[in-house]
């Protein structure tokens, strides 16, 4: 299998490893979008969140446990599939702390609508 998730895990690739627990690690992506921005992934891999509800329940819960110490406004997000712009398949959960100014419009938010209206695009 070759998944850079499940590389990291087992310390075959480089990564900054901000928390680890018996079944799930917490770690900063290349390219995060902000500073706070953190993935959490299980130690078990599965494709997506719906591959396997039971790691996806330990996985979530040690993403909401780790978004809870950070005490702000987050989004905590995972996709499923690429057609919803999952590009790495080893299930993870986004931890991107927010900002009412912060620029980071999410697809369905009002911000991406008046930019794609600026832009000429229709719905």
């Amino acid at each position: 299998m070759d998944c850079v998730f499940c590389a990291i895990i087992s310390g075959q690739a480089p990564a900054t490893i901000l928390r680890e627990w018996h079944d799930a690690l917490a770690f900063k992506p290349r390219g995060g979008v902000n500073a706070g921005h953190t993935l959490v992934i299980p130690r078990t891999h599965v494709a997506d969140a719906i591959e396997d509800p039971d790691v996806t329940a330990d996985a979530v819960r040690r993403a909401a446990q780790y978004a809870a110490e950070a005490g702000a406004d987050l989004n905590l997000i995972t996709s499923v599939g690429p057609d919803a712009t999952q590009t790495v398949f080893h299930l993870h959960w986004h931890i991107v702390p927010r900002t009412k100014t912060d620029g980071l419009p999410l697809p369905w938010a009002p911000q991406h609508t008046a930019d794609d209206a600026s832009n000429g695009a229709t719905s």
